[in-house]
């Protein structure tokens, strides 16, 4: 066991050895970015066909027997290092072994690195933050205290931990302290580019990623690329980026990862069938991939079979309780006329967050949404003008202004909702539901030309972005009418 995990060490820093470019040769960064150009190309031309590809193909047709694959706690430690996803059995066969690791050579700075990143994932897909982010901060500390020169990976994973608690001034000087230690190593560049997109900061998370592309190809970097265009709305190259990653996953976890991110894109662009067999498929490959699970429950509902999208989100929520999951299973039993029953999971929503509080997460951003439509309006305006003094990034700015409208500040509401709209603003992300917010404030305003324009981008974009406001929007768009056509003076 333990040499299979030292191999994975090796490789892992080595990306030469691990099928990467050579950092720092010419070469190697412009295959690695011609590579990419000819996919991105190809995706452009057909996202949506290439994304149905990767479903024809997703059963292995190989016949004969395999070869033996890498042990569960060497496959996880590769997943972790690597910015892939890891099954959770994986994740916890790696902690114990490098839990024994430690305790048996205490002074080992990169098994207590590799132990803190392997506690973070874990959290993350369990969303237990209140019990294991402390102890992966603990770990990584540890780490960084044993070794505190050249000690990259301790770094970069404090920036992940960071990330993953949506504290992304952390996670950029974390990220950014790493970056100037190694920066030809390519595992810096992925927490670089949440950080700088937490914060608003689209042209240095795009410079992140050009770095990333020089320095390394396959799964992991396609994925970051897919994240990016996906926020500077070019779709198609999204869906070809994710294209690529999936069919180049190694391991059914890392391959169920990428299908769920597909999912969501195919959702967001209003295509419920298709983003139903990603998030089916993800779940047949990897049954704690909770996340496909939560989507399964928003393209069920979108598509009338409300049953069993309520039973989708309780399989979700039970494996990784997030407020969000919460919220958006209220909203499913409001819309179904179940004020009760949505009351429970609003008190589950306010419980996590409290919660994963204790494990150093932020929640301002879920609980202000919760809060401007759900409960008070004004707290959630208090909490979100903190966010964005602290963090401005485009999700804020959408919920801030919202938030603001519900609150009766109208004329405030709609400059946060246009920088989180307007392309001149970094407002890149083709969003049916922040569209929705700007037209919605608009149409108070009176501002009647500009709100139907906005109601009716949101529901092209995605006319089952929400089972329950999606029913206001359309019913706006129909109280707002036609535009007026003002009558011509006869002159003869």
């Amino acid at each position: 066991m333990e040499s299979a995990t030292e191999t994975a060490d090796a490789a892992a820093q080595d990306p030469a050895a691990a099928g990467a470019a050579a950092p720092g040769t010419r070469s190697g960064a412009g295959r690695a970015r011609s590579r990419l150009r000819r996919r991105v190309l190809t995706g452009s031309a057909a996202g949506g066909l290439v994304l149905g590809g990767v479903l024809l193909c997703l059963p292995g047709e190989e016949t004969g027997r395999p070869a033996p694959g890498p042990a569960p706690g060497a496959r996880a430690q590769a997943a972790v290092r690597t910015g892939a996803a890891a099954a959770l059995p994986d994740l916890a066969v790696l902690i114990g072994e490098r839990e024994a690791r430690v305790r048996a050579r205490p002074q080992d700075a990169r098994s207590w690195a590799v132990l803190g990143a392997a506690y973070v994932e874990h959290g993350r897909r369990t969303a237990d933050a209140a019990a294991l982010y402390p102890k992966a901060e603990r770990a990584l500390r540890t780490s960084l205290s044993v070794r505190p020169a050249g000690n990259t990976e301790a770094l970069v994973g404090l920036a992940a931990l960071a990330n993953a608690r949506r504290d992304f001034p952390a996670a950029r000087s974390w990220g950014e302290a790493a970056r100037k230690r190694a920066p030809k190593r390519w595992t810096v560049y992925p927490q670089l580019i949440d950080a700088y997109t937490g914060l608003g900061d689209h042209r240095k998370a795009r410079a992140a990623l050009d770095r990333l592309l020089e320095l390394r190809s396959g799964p992991a970097a396609l994925g970051r690329a897919a994240a990016v265009y996906r926020d500077e709305g070019r779709r198609e190259d999204a869906a070809a980026a994710l294209s690529d990653a999936a069919a180049g996953a190694t391991a059914p976890a890392e391959r169920a990862a990428w299908l769920e991110r597909a999912g969501q894109l195919a959702f967001e662009r209003g295509d419920r069938e298709p983003a139903l067999r990603y998030f089916q498929e993800a779940v047949r490959l990897d049954p704690d991939q909770r996340a496909a699970q939560a989507g399964r429950g928003r393209a069920l509902a979108a598509l009338g079979r409300t049953s069993e999208a309520l039973a989708a989100y309780q399989a979700a929520l039970a494996g990784q309780p997030l407020p969000q999951y919460a919220l958006e299973l209220g909203e499913l039993y409001e819309s179904l006329g179940m004020p009760r029953a949505a009351r429970v999971r609003y008190d589950l929503l306010r419980e996590r967050v409290r919660r994963e509080a204790a494990g150093g997460v932020d929640g301002a951003l879920v609980l202000g949404r919760f809060e401007a439509d759900h409960g008070d309006p004004a707290a959630a305006v208090r909490r979100l003008l903190a966010q964005w003094r602290r963090q401005p990034g485009i999700e804020v700015a959408d919920a801030l202004g919202w938030a603001l409208h519900r609150a009766g500040r109208h004329e405030e509401g709609l400059r946060y909702a246009v920088i989180a709209t307007d392309r001149a603003h970094e407002g890149t992300v083709r969003s049916a539901s922040y569209l929705w917010h700007r037209g919605m404030i608009e149409r108070q305003l009176r501002r009647e030309g500009a709100a139907r324009r906005h109601l009716e981008e949101a529901l092209r974009i995605n006319p089952y972005f929400s089972p329950l406001h999606a029913r206001t929007a359309r019913t706006a768009l129909v109280a707002l009418g036609e535009p007026s056509v003002a009558r011509v003076p006869d002159l003869s």
